[in-house]
C-alpha cells in the first residue's frame, strides 16, 4: 500500500542570476529591434520588482546604444490605486510614480514587470498610464510569463515562458528588493508549492 504524504514540495530554482542576465540582455535587444532604435523610448517599471528590472534593461539598452542615457529613459509606475482588487488586498502605501523628464506623451512606453499572471496588474497599469498622458505605443516586457490569464493581455517581450499550475507560486528575487534568510544577495526565480 502506498502512503500519500502532504509534505511541502521544496522550492526549485528555474532561473539563476546568469539566466536572468541573459534573458534581460535578449529583451533589451528585442526592444531596440521592435522600436527600430532607442528614439522616443521610455521604460516604466511596476513596483516592486518591475522597477529594478526596468533599470537593468535601461542599462543594457544604453550598453547596446551609446546615445542612450539609461537614467533618462526609465521611470516607475505605481498601479495600486488602479487595481480592481484593492478592497481585498492588505493596505500598503503606494510607491511613488516617477516619469522620465520627457514625460510619456507620444513616446514608445514599455511596461516592465517581473511576472505576468492574470493580466490584472497590467490592466491597472494601462489605466494609470492613461491618467498620465498619451503614449504613441505601449508594449509589455516581463521576465516570466506563467500563463493563467484572466484578461486578454499578452507580453511583447518575455524572458521565459513558465507553464505552472495555479497551486504553484512563482517568486522573483532580486538583489535590489530581496535578501536570503542568511542575509546574502539573491537573484533568482523559484517555483514554490504545487504537487
Amino acid at each position: 500500500m502506498t502512503s500519500v504524504t502532504n509534505a511541502p514540495v521544496p522550492a526549485r530554482v528555474v532561473l539563476n542570476q546568469a539566466d536572468i542576465d541573459r534573458a534581460l540582455t535578449r529583451i533589451a535587444h528585442e526592444i531596440l529591434e521592435a522600436n527600430k532604435g532607442s528614439k522616443d523610448l521610455v521604460l516604466l517599471g511596476i513596483p516592486r520588482r518591475g522597477y529594478p528590472l526596468a533599470v537593468r534593461l535601461a542599462h543594457k539598452i544604453a550598453a547596446a546604444d551609446p546615445t542612450v542615457d539609461a537614467t533618462a529613459i526609465v521611470g516607475q509606475l505605481d498601479v495600486t490605486m488602479f487595481r480592481d482588487d484593492l478592497s481585498h488586498q492588505p493596505t500598503r502605501p503606494p510607491y511613488p510614480t516617477q516619469l522620465p523628464r520627457t514625460g510619456i506623451d507620444n513616446k514608445v512606453v514599455v511596461l516592465i514587470d517581473d511576472v505576468l499572471y492574470s493580466g490584472r496588474t497590467i490592466r491597472a497599469a494601462l489605466d494609470a498610464i492613461i491618467d498620465l498622458g498619451r503614449p504613441r505605443i505601449v508594449r509589455l516586457a516581463v521576465l516570466i510569463d506563467r500563463g493563467h490569464r484572466e484578461l486578454p493581455i499578452r507580453a511583447d517581450h518575455v524572458g521565459k515562458n513558465l507553464p505552472t499550475s495555479s497551486a504553484e507560486k512563482v517568486r522573483v528575487r532580486l538583489e535590489e528588493t530581496d535578501t536570503a534568510a542568511d542575509g546574502s544577495v539573491v537573484n533568482e526565480v523559484v517555483i514554490e508549492g504545487g504537487a
